[in-house]
């Protein structure tokens, strides 16, 4: 069985400092998913505050955001906005 791979789609990163969190869109398998990273998981993987560089950060760390996404996505894959914090880390 194939792994599956969650992939973001491009041009949807946006930085909600309002909310604290990166909000992107993810594809697996072909349906799309929308996502919410909170600040708290950009500072435990960058070891760094958010600080105007949220998006950059979001990039930075992609390979280990997209990981922790799936994991929140498995939780509940009908979520309006799947919320992806340092809880979904390995």
């Amino acid at each position: 069985m194939a792994e599956e791979t969650l992939t973001v789609v491009s041009g949807t990163v946006e930085d909600n400092v309002s909310d604290r969190q990166v909000e992107f869109v993810g594809e697996l398998d072909g349906e799309e998913y929308q996502f919410a990273v909170q600040y708290d998981l950009l500072e435990a993987l960058s070891g760094d505050v958010p600080d105007g560089d949220a998006v950059d950060l979001f990039d930075r760390y992609s390979d280990d955001i997209l990981d922790a996404a799936l994991s929140a996505l498995g939780r509940d894959m009908e979520q309006a906005v799947v919320v992806v914090s340092e809880n979904d880390l390995d």
